[in-house]
């Protein structure tokens, strides 16, 4: 049973959490939406899905923005209470520091079980997602740009296509209308004009350069500026619709379960798996960090211990990023010095807590 201060003290803290989550949420969306943006103008993404990819996105930054919404929104907290006399007042009627732990080690409990979910499971999970519904939307004519009953633009190829009806998946055409120009060797220009009975996509092997392969119909190749223009059926046709581009940020190791990721043998592999376990773990050192940081007088800075705390708070990421930097490229083979660091921070931690929340011995009278 939880007693008053505990229920008080846990709604603070969940208030703090929450509000800052919902900033970094903004924030973190901000980003994530101008990196999609931006594979959407190179072709990587189709414009179609560009929500559903950004949705799926932030569900896999979850296992960043908690652990730094943890952090600060305890920070602030607790911070708040100290500026306020709260935590003297309530010192002085009594309650230890295990009065203060209780309500924080709930929180962190929590706290570690939600970003251990995230990280081990539904991180990697949205990330395949993410992908599958890429690759889905890439293989329809309706994400290349195609739609039925209107004319179209083919992209970079300077043709027109038109198509009377169309599949619900966007593979198979009904009746085709396609007229593209080109110039040719000695600089005159012909127009191919094309009509088919139907038509489907298909991409290559490396699911990179789509085409249309069009049945049963008539190709006219006319020449401007002369009168020799040529006829000719066909059984099928194939055109070329606009390629994909690569998207350099793919990171396969990522994508993996986590029992597969303990099955490889690979760096990349071990560093991503570093990665996931460090996320719930990071939450437990960082909420221990809390602790002593949030400690201030009334008089104190308003801001000053949280930006003494966002510095050791990227101080502790960055050196982790670097050892799994050091992982992936085969210069590091153990990822013991990053358990290592995570003790090494919880332990200075915790004894800095502890001597502020010791009993200080009474200083002996001088004559």
């Amino acid at each position: 049973m939880l007693s008053i201060l505990d229920r008080y003290f846990l709604r603070e803290l969940a208030y703090g959490v929450i509000a800052t989550a919902v900033v970094l949420l903004v924030i973190f969306a901000g980003g994530a939406f101008a990196t999609v943006l931006q594979k959407v103008a190179n072709g990587s993404i189709q414009p179609s899905v560009m929500f559903e990819v950004l949705g799926l996105q932030m569900v896999d930054l979850l296992s960043t923005l908690l652990p730094m919404a943890a952090f600060l929104g305890t920070l602030i907290a607790l911070g708040r209470m100290y500026r306020e006399s709260e935590m003297h007042v309530l010192a002085s009627s009594g309650m230890g520091p295990r009065g203060m732990l209780r309500p924080v080690i709930m929180l962190t409990v929590v706290a570690t079980l939600v970003v251990g979910t995230v990280s081990l499971w539904l991180g990697p999970w949205s990330a395949r997602k993410a992908d599958q519904v890429i690759a889905v939307a890439n293989k329809s004519v309706i994400a290349a740009g195609l739609d039925a009953g209107r004319f179209t633009e083919l992209p970079g190829k300077g043709g027109i296509i038109f198509v009377d009806a169309l599949s619900r998946d966007g593979t198979v055409l009904g009746k085709t209308f396609l007229a593209s120009d080109h110039v040719d060797s000695q600089g005159r220009t012909s127009v191919r004009v094309v009509n088919a009975k139907s038509g489907r996509m298909y991409q290559e092997a490396d699911g990179q350069n789509r085409f249309l392969a069009l049945y049963d119909g008539w190709q006219y190749e006319i020449p401007l500026g002369t009168d020799n223009w040529r006829r000719m059926k066909y059984e099928r046709n194939d055109a070329s619709l606009s390629s994909i581009a690569d998207d350099d940020d793919e990171d396969p190791a990522h994508e993996l379960t986590t029992p597969a990721l303990f099955k490889a043998t690979d760096a990349d592999a071990l560093g991503e798996l570093v990665s996931r376990f460090a996320a719930p773990v990071s939450t437990l050192v960082l909420m221990m960090m809390v602790l002593p940081m949030s400690r201030q007088a009334p008089r104190d800075a308003r801001y000053g211990r949280l930006l003494v705390a966002v510095l050791a708070y990227f101080l502790y990421v960055i050196w982790q990023l670097i050892a799994r930097a050091q992982i992936i490229k085969e210069r590091l083979h153990t990822p013991i010095p990053i358990w290592v660091l995570h003790i090494i921070v919880f332990a200075i931690a915790a004894w800095v807590f502890w001597r502020q929340n010791s009993p200080r011995r009474a200083k002996e009278a001088t004559r």
